[in-house]
């Protein structure tokens, strides 16, 4: 009986609506009136990913999303003390998960292994810090520095014009590398990046070296200054949503599927008339650019940037966001993004708090080596290993229309035979999908 009704509730619209709207009004009251409740807020945040499974239009779930994010989130956070620190959540995970999906299209979709990904966020974070303080008055022979905030939207499409020339330069050098060897010069490629950044102050002084960069002109919107982290949280939103929406244009385009054959096979792709190096220029270039626009918010929104926010750590955080996720998936990858970062500065910070108060208190004795600050990361890999042992594809495989090749022909003959005819379309012939692994065997 309970199958029964759990069957027929995945068949009708109707119920699923009616269930996901008392979900979302539940659980916004719940953060309304519990406003410290983190357990709250993550059931907010859940919803997006019960509606991505509810049999809807692409073009509802990007409407309802969007005013779940927009609207809903900030509006049942905004009454209680912890209000920027959800926003700073938010925020976050905005920003990695528009790197993963830029790292998703050179992994994922062109299954070209990059392990410095990070040096293209870095590109980015120091073209606007470095003309947005004073630093570029210790260099620049003409102009007035720092500039003023409302340059900010430029630099935005600046910092991503600059680090897709970035990932040209990346691309060129390694067009005959592949695997393992593909993986160390690109990590190279990162360390070299962030080597330079923190050793130029001499001769000539760009960087400020190891001090780093520090009071970096905020945003200005129409004379209004963007600082804390619920302003941001609206360009970093605005900033997803279209790179989601790029990446989701570009997955089924010609380009795209060029992409997805260079993945399975160089050599049969070649042959099939696809032009291998303008095919990864392209992947290295677009990835890159997301990455760029992410480090012109994320020094606007530090104001402060140095070379140790670049390291490898932060490139295979990345990697993993889009490994656990889903390789070559765009809603696994912003899930695998989303989790690893609510993990991280959500989840892990308020159980490592929880222990540290009962140790205090007297209820359990925590040895010093098992501390909580220092247990963090254990839980963490623990919990990698679990997802990767559980769910090797990932949270959301990636999933290939798989098409009927007798139907396929058939489609193809009626048209040549009766061209005047409405002869039906190829896509007719699609079936149900099949889940498969996008990406590189690591």
């Amino acid at each position: 009986m309970i199958f029964g009704w759990m069957n027929q509730f995945a068949q009708s619209k109707r119920s699923q609506i009616i269930f996901f709207a008392a979900y979302v009004v539940l659980t916004s009251l719940g953060l309304y009136f519990i406003q410290d409740s983190v357990i709250a807020f993550l059931l907010l945040l859940f919803s997006i990913l019960i509606l991505y499974y509810l049999k809807l239009s692409n073009k509802a779930k990007w409407i309802m999303g969007f005013l779940i994010l927009a609207i809903l989130v900030p509006l049942s956070a905004s009454h209680g003390s912890a209000y920027q620190s959800y926003m700073e959540v938010g925020t976050l995970v905005g920003i990695y998960a528009a790197m993963s999906l830029g790292l998703n299209i050179v992994v994922g979709f062109a299954g070209l292994l990059d392990l410095g990904f990070i040096a293209f966020f870095a590109v980015g974070a120091y073209t606007y810090g470095i003309f947005a303080s004073a630093q570029a008055s210790k260099f620049m022979p003409f102009g007035h520095y720092p500039l003023p905030g409302d340059t900010f939207w430029l630099f935005i499409i600046a910092g991503a014009l600059i680090a897709s020339i970035f990932g040209i330069l990346l691309g060129i050098p390694v067009l005959r590398v592949r695997g393992d060897y593909l993986a160390i010069v690109t990590l190279g490629f990162g360390e070299i990046i962030r080597i330079v950044l923190n050793n130029m102050d001499h001769p000539i002084n760009i960087t400020n070296g190891s001090m780093g960069i520090s009071s970096i002109t905020p945003p200005d919107f129409f004379g209004i200054s963007i600082g804390n982290s619920s302003q941001f949280y609206y360009i970093v939103l605005a900033i997803f949503m279209v790179v989601m929406y790029i990446v989701t244009k570009l997955e089924d385009s010609k380009l795209g599927r060029a992409w997805k054959a260079v993945r399975d096979n160089e050599i049969a792709a070649q042959a099939m008339g696809i032009p291998l190096v303008r095919t990864k220029l392209a992947a290295f270039a677009i990835g890159a650019s997301f990455s760029g626009m992410m480090g012109t918010v994320f020094a606007a929104k530090q104001m402060f940037v140095d070379a140790t926010s670049f390291t490898y750590l932060e490139s295979t955080m990345i990697l993993v966001m889009v490994i656990l996720g889903g390789m070559g998936s765009v809603p696994g990858v912003i899930l695998g993004a989303a989790v690893v970062t609510i993990l991280n500065t959500q989840v892990l910070t308020e159980i490592s708090n929880w222990l540290n108060q009962l140790s205090t208190t007297g209820a359990i004795a925590i040895p010093d080596a098992l501390s909580p600050a220092k247990m963090q990361r254990l839980i963490f890999g623990i919990l990698l290993i679990v997802f990767a042992l559980y769910r090797s594809q990932g949270l959301i495989p990636h999933k290939n229309k798989k098409v009927n090749a007798e139907e396929l022909k058939k489609a193809a003959s009626e048209g040549s035979s009766s061209p005047e005819a409405g002869s039906p379309s190829p896509e007719t012939a699609l079936v149900n999908e099949s889940r498969t692994t996008g990406g590189v065997d690591l």
